[in-house]
């Protein structure tokens, strides 16, 4: 009796994830061409990083609330109104640029408008996961759902670039509408498990401001979830740096085609660290897998940067997005087994909008660094032509090199600080899992 409701469970979550695999191919596109568009159109750094900062800000500052929120409503509905407004912005954009009329400070609120959105759709989804996959299977749910991003980064760059000049960015906007369109009609024709029939302690009956408040303070009663919050706060904040400047260093010196064949073998590696992770479940120990794969990826950063050279591009690409993989799937599935299930909606936003907000302002600080500070003492008549030129190159996109580089270095001090600190280093240790044995079968 008890391997049903396991089976159905897990056949749910299957069709959900199928249906967000091919949503998240079509934001790929969109995502990818736009960018393109705008860079080439303005040559700027600084104006490329707006579209990153506009896709995250708008979600970290509706977390909270979407998280207080999601924790009341059926959780199918929550992605359901999520994928419903993404897809009219998308449509939107399209509409604009058919008529002619499309500016770039329209993508920056297309773009806003879609996060806010998307500030429901991710804790809704994860909270949901907790309730369908049994917890001896959470590490490797947290592996398919990195597989579905990372299938979508591989594939979205290369098809991206092909499609450019077969149906153009309106071909590609409406395909990723259609894309929006096949998501919704998944999670129209499946039912997710209800949180109230799992016998765990709620939160109470607390007014919509104080559930707002009550993700907080689960966390800092807890250090050792307050401090792994903080380390991926941290490190976002050099990752955002390294993700914003990936593509400009590219376009410095070689072609769209070759960015979307680049960016598509670097993706891959999250493809191949993420069909690994859902195989494998990733390390028992997994605070060992957060700390070891989070220095492997500042090691992929780090070299980025050091050649303009295509071959270590790719291949360092490959590493830094293979490492994220595991890091970001022995995090999740950490999360999932120490917080309890009917205040995952709550907590997870505030982990979203914690481990978030970093990625902004690395979004925000890596225009300017590069464009007023490093790629000038990069020139080829720069202060620093003469000393560390030597070693990494002089020209156009060495300073965003030597930015790269910096941030690879950062992610590997973080990673050595936050290994220091006892409460983060032990915190499976320290704090009890909250889900034991089965998910709940009764759907809503």
């Amino acid at each position: 009796m008890a391997k049903r409701p396991v089976a159905q469970g897990m056949r749910i979550f299957l069709l959900i994830w199928f249906g967000q695999l091919v949503s998240l191919m079509g934001s790929g596109l969109t995502s990818f061409a736009l960018g393109v568009w705008v860079y080439e159109r303005t040559g700027s750094v600084t104006q490329f990083a707006l579209i990153s900062v506009f896709a995250r800000l708008p979600a970290i500052l509706l977390f909270p609330f979407a998280g207080a929120l999601i924790d009341r409503w059926n959780r199918r509905w929550a992605m359901i109104l999520s994928d419903s407004g993404a897809g009219l912005s998308t449509v939107a954009v399209a509409l604009l640029l058919v008529t002619g009329r499309l500016e770039i400070w329209h993508i920056y609120l297309a773009v806003a408008v879609s996060s806010a959105f998307s500030a429901f759709q991710w804790p809704a989804y994860s909270a949901a996961t907790t309730l369908l996959v049994p917890k001896q299977h959470l590490g490797r749910a947290s592996g398919m759902i990195q597989l579905g991003e990372a299938a979508a980064q591989f594939l979205a760059p290369m098809l991206a670039a092909g499609l450019l000049s077969v149906i153009q960015l309106e071909g590609i906007i409406l395909t990723d509408f259609a894309t929006f369109l096949f998501s919704l009609v998944t999670l129209l024709n499946i039912r997710f498990p209800d949180a109230k029939t799992h016998t765990v302690r709620k939160a109470g009956n607390l007014s919509l401001l104080r559930e707002m408040a009550y993700g907080w303070t689960y966390i800092t009663a807890r250090p050792g979830l307050l401090g792994l919050l903080i380390f991926i706060a941290v490190s976002n904040f050099a990752i955002g740096i390294a993700q914003v400047l990936f593509a400009p260093l590219i376009l410095a010196f070689a072609s769209v085609a070759v960015l979307g064949t680049v960016q598509s073998i670097a993706c891959s590696g999250m493809v191949v660290g993420s069909i690994l992770m859902s195989v494998w479940g990733g390390p028992k120990r997994r605070m060992y897998g957060v700390f070891g794969f989070e220095l492997l990826l500042g090691l992929g950063i780090f070299f980025l940067g050091v050649r303009a050279s295509i071959p270590l591009i790719a291949i360092a690409g490959f590493g830094a997005y293979f490492s994220a993989a595991f890091f970001l799937g022995s995090g999740q599935a950490i999360l999932q087994t120490k917080v309890a299930p009917e205040v995952q909606g709550r907590v997870f936003a505030v982990r979203r909008a914690i481990g978030g907000s970093s990625l902004p302002l690395g979004y925000l600080a890596a225009g300017p660094l590069a464009d007023r500070i490093f790629e000038p003492l990069m020139a080829a008549n720069g202060l620093l032509a003469g000393s560390i030129g030597q070693i990494i190159g002089v020209g156009t996109g060495r300073g965003i090199g030597l930015l790269l580089a910096i941030a690879g270095v950062m992610v590997m001090l973080v990673t050595v600080a936050g290994y220091q600190y006892p409460r983060l280093r032990l915190l499976e240790d320290e704090l009890p899992d909250v889900i034991a044995g089965e998910p709940a079968a009764k759907t809503q």
